[in-house]
């Protein structure tokens, strides 16, 4: 019986203090930004650390947020810790928001209906799920997806 050895999660991708990068970043695992980046990022797993300042769209399943984003994130998962600040939408399925964090944005919960079942959504993107992200940041009437919870927030201590 031939059996593939079981594969060691690789450490994080670093983008250090003193790095700025102008461009997009795609990566099957993880990232942690403490750095500039102007651009998008595509991503399994996303940190963002206090010193980072990110310019773009986050499309990945798990964001963490220590640092200042402006733009758009599209992630199952989404924390802003205490010292976040994010000006842009938030699609999500799970977010999570500290006291003290800063969001300026709408905040929309998606749910896909073939995936409630299991548990699962891929935020990478069935062409469908693609579409449903499109038609909501297009600003699509609230009863264009009844899966979708529209909030308006800004919090900060």
């Amino acid at each position: 019986m031939d059996q593939q050895p079981a594969r060691k999660p690789s450490p994080p991708s670093i983008i250090s203090a003193d790095l700025k990068i102008v461009g997009d970043l795609s990566c099957e695992g993880e990232i942690q930004v403490d750095g500039s980046i102007d651009g998008d990022i595509r991503t399994q797993s996303l940190l963002v650390g206090e010193t980072a300042q990110i310019k773009g769209e986050i499309v990945a399943e798990t964001v963490n947020i220590h640092g200042n984003v402006n733009g758009q994130i599209k992630s199952r998962y989404v924390n802003l810790a205490k010292t976040a600040h994010v000006v842009g939408d938030i699609l999500h399925e799970n977010l999570t928001i500290e006291t003290g964090a800063f969001l300026e944005g709408h905040c929309n919960r998606m749910v896909e209906k073939s995936a409630a079942n299991e548990g699962k959504v891929n935020v990478f993107g069935s062409d469908d799920a693609n579409r449903r992200l499109t038609k909501i940041k297009e600003g699509a009437g609230a009863n264009a997806d009844e899966n979708k919870e529209d909030t308006k927030a800004v919090v900060s201590s």
